[in-house]
């Protein structure tokens, strides 16, 4: 995944700007140097939630990626455990 060049905490006051001050969405994008595709983007992904609330999402996503990989890894060993057991010696 490729690294944004904004922050949660910019992405989120770049939406709250947008929500708050009642400028078109296109002025407010042309000011942060951002197209209208992202802007939609980011309020679909953040539009709800506040600061705190995405960094606790950020968080669990890293945990979760993080577990993924070690169940994979122990799926492996067993796997592997088990075809080492069934051999007949």
């Amino acid at each position: 995944m490729t690294k944004s060049r904004f922050t949660e905490e910019q992405i989120v006051a770049v939406l709250k700007e947008a929500e708050e001050s009642g400028v078109k969405v296109r002025e407010v994008c042309r000011k942060h140097g951002i197209s209208d595709a992202t802007f939609y983007k980011w309020r679909a992904k953040h539009g709800e939630s506040s600061l705190t609330e995405s960094r606790r999402i950020k968080q669990l996503e890293e945990e979760n990626r993080r577990l993924r990989s070690l169940v994979a890894d122990l799926a492996l060993r067993n796997q592997a455990l088990k075809r080492v057991v069934s051999k007949k010696w």
